[in-house]
């Protein structure tokens, strides 16, 4: 839900700073818009300004501008939002106008741009523009390139927007408390001739990760890698919404990584090449197809491909582990472990154990009572049952009868007859098995019995 918020410049109110800023230009503040709706935005023309084909930010919106002059003029404010992660889990986090991640900057190659940015947070700030070419003064690095910005003040920031890319802004102070909250947020320039690099569907989201214990909702900011919610826009699957494309669409999808640790983002179905990186667009000759590519720490990707096959086609992250949701790391692995009459023992002293593996259930089939505001490690439903996913996963539905224009969600796809995996319920032949593993080249001395013991180190801590 859009709402709007009115901070006028007054003594004590607002504290406009950086010499460069046009003082006519900073006389009163822009409407500070905020939007509490978890649901993806569609995208609107812009209603003023040069001409671009907008983004559409999954589960969130973009800015609204005012003109003023001849600069595109937006406010962004940082504060402390509540934000769903899912149906059935709130997070206490820090953001901006209303969400986390905040808002999407949409502006056009040239433009000049001022940002207007208002403090409510309990400690100083300060926005870093990720990736732009810009004057020194205004990169947002607290102690080297400005002062904090105080509880209650309002400073600007103006530059033009030089490169047309994908970038990406978040605090530069109190790095790692403000950013293990949520302040992020997406920034596309686009080019100034709009046919350029010109797709049907372009979808934005910024990779975070979380540590919230079960049943408490605001992350421990003091966590390093050893996060347990891994979300696409501070959403977990399901509560992401799909990616809802017409079949035959180019579609392009922006990806920025804020976490703490790469991500190889996978598509099914479709081949697609890396078209953006950090530094720009990627010439068309060093390109070649992927369905995977990985994204490290503080790096930017645009991928495009042709979506010309219908189906409901996965997206996600491939480290298994970020497509869970809060989990029991501490939980040992007892796949070939007889749990015959265990289980009801350890229950009872350990009340929430669970069986798992081949004696036990897989992980969504588990059922154990969880605490208030939080949820299962994997779940949500597909038309065959529980997908048993969480986390940075989502779905990208192609459908030859999306309109253009069109981003509501279809449904599921219905499957043409005989192009569904079915059981085999017919003799089958016993496999063939080798009986001379590891060749003739190293043979073992000790003979074909050696029984090797294995034992891991102990712990999670680092597994990303």
């Amino acid at each position: 839900m859009f709402t709007r918020r009115h901070f006028f410049k007054s003594a004590g109110a607002a504290a406009v700073s950086a010499a460069a800023v046009s003082r006519v230009g900073a006389a009163s503040l822009p409407e500070a818009v905020v939007q509490t709706d978890a649901r993806t935005q569609p995208p609107p023309a812009p209603g003023n300004g040069r001409h671009f084909n907008p983004v559409v930010t999954l589960n969130g919106w973009s800015l609204p501008w005012r003109m003023n002059r001849g600069v595109k003029e937006f406010h962004l404010v940082a504060e402390p939002v509540v934000r769903e992660l899912a149906p059935g889990m709130k997070a206490n986090l820090w953001g901006y106008n209303g969400q986390s991640p905040g808002p999407t900057i949409e502006v056009v190659e040239g433009d000049r741009v001022r940002i207007f940015v208002t403090n409510r947070l309990p400690e100083h700030t300060s926005i870093h523009w990720h990736g732009q070419r810009l004057p020194n003064g205004m990169d947002g690095i607290m102690g080297l390139t400005q002062p904090g910005i105080p509880p209650g003040k309002t400073f600007v920031y103006e530059f033009e927007a030089k490169r047309p890319g994908t970038f990406m802004y978040h605090p530069h102070a109190d790095e790692m408390v403000q950013m293990a909250m949520g302040m992020m947020g997406f920034w596309v320039t686009h080019p100034k001739d709009h046919r350029f690099m010109q797709v049907d569907r372009d979808f934005v989201f910024l990779l975070s990760g979380y540590d919230i214990e079960p049943g408490t909702a605001t992350p421990k900011v003091n966590t390093m890698l050893d996060f347990n919610l891994w979300t696409f826009n501070s959403r977990v699957f399901p509560g992401i919404d799909s990616m809802n494309v017409r079949q035959g669409d180019k579609v392009r999808v922006r990806v920025g990584n804020l976490t703490m640790t790469n991500h190889p983002i996978h598509l099914h179905g479709h081949e697609f090449t890396v078209t953006g990186t950090d530094g720009g667009w990627t010439p068309p000759a060093s390109r070649w197809p992927e369905v995977t590519t990985d994204i490290a720490v503080g790096q930017m990707r645009a991928v495009e491909f042709i979506a010309d096959a219908p189906g409901d086609w996965a997206f996600h992250c491939h480290k298994s582990h970020h497509t869970m949701n809060a989990m029991g790391h501490a939980v040992p692995t007892m796949i070939g472990v007889d749990h015959a009459g265990v289980a009801e023992k350890i229950n009872k002293l350990v009340p929430d154990y669970m069986v798992m593996g081949d004696k036990g259930g897989s992980m969504d089939g588990m059922e154990m009572p969880l605490p208030p505001n939080t949820l299962p490690m994997m779940t949500g439903d597909g038309p065959y049952g529980s997908v048993e996913m969480g986390g940075m996963f989502t779905v990208l539905k192609v459908r030859k009868e999306q309109k253009r224009g069109d981003y509501t969600d279809p449904g599921w796809y219905r499957h043409p007859a005989g192009t569904v995996a079915y059981e085999w319920t017919g003799e089958l032949a016993e496999p063939t098995r080798s009986s001379s593993a590891g060749g003739k080249l190293m043979p073992l001395k000790q003979g074909a019995d050696l029984n090797l013991n294995v034992r891991k180190p102990s712990g999670h801590t680092g597994h990303n």
